[in-house]
């Protein structure tokens, strides 16, 4: 049999082999985070997050997480297995995820300025036929810490009972203010009680303590 007869005929057996002729693809796995998020000095911020894979997993696959903070190669703040906690986040940081969810949320309260950072998941679980595999966000989220200003609301501060028609009873707020969101200013002292309307409010840029000025 001549070349020019015996080349259609190759070339017609690797047609017909199809996908079986090609090399098996790469398992695909992913990590999804918000880019960027902020939430105000005092408060909280749940950073979501959620993965996939296409492994087939152990019997047993001790799934993982863990998250870094500052750059993609940063200081571990908090892992699951087995339990840490940085101490820079002591009683501030709670892992929302249950088994066997791919999704889930890192959570942060009692926000700091230094909290401002870039935070980056990573998750490990045991695989059937490719044992242990482990993989995180490139860009992670980006969170912003903002300072608290005048506009939100302090718990411990009420209008005043008399001063304003929509008001409530002392110690409540009108409707206008009931959705409105409240943080904590550490450095307010929580015996204050402070008129929203018809008084004047103030605020001292060195020690951040809401002060007012009685008016009739």
């Amino acid at each position: 049999m001549g070349l020019p007869v015996l080349l259609p005929l190759l070339l017609l057996a690797s047609l017909q082999a199809g996908p079986w002729a090609q090399r098996n693809p790469e398992p695909l796995f992913e990590m999804k985070q918000r880019r960027h998020l902020s939430a105000p000095e005092g408060g909280s911020i749940h950073i979501p997050f959620s993965f996939s894979y296409s492994w087939a997993l152990a019997k047993d696959p001790n799934v993982r997480i863990s998250w870094r903070w500052k750059h993609f190669h940063g200081e571990y703040i908090y892992k699951t297995t087995p339990l840490f906690i940085h101490e820079n986040f002591k009683n501030r940081l709670f892992l929302n995820r249950r088994e066997p969810e791919k999704t889930g949320s890192l959570w942060i309260s009692h926000l700091r300025r230094e909290d401002q950072s870039v935070y980056f998941c990573q998750v490990a679980l045991d695989t059937l036929t490719h044992g242990k595999q482990q993989w995180q966000s490139i860009e992670g989220t980006n969170l912003t810490v903002t300072p608290v200003t005048l506009s939100r609301v302090h718990p411990d501060l009420a209008l005043c009972p008399g001063r304003d028609e929509a008001a409530g009873p002392a110690g409540t707020l009108s409707d206008p203010w009931k959705t409105t969101p409240f943080y904590p200013l550490p450095s307010l002292n929580p015996s204050s009680v402070l008129c929203i309307r018809g008084q004047s409010i103030g605020a001292s840029a060195s020690t951040s303590v809401l002060s007012m000025n009685s008016q009739g």
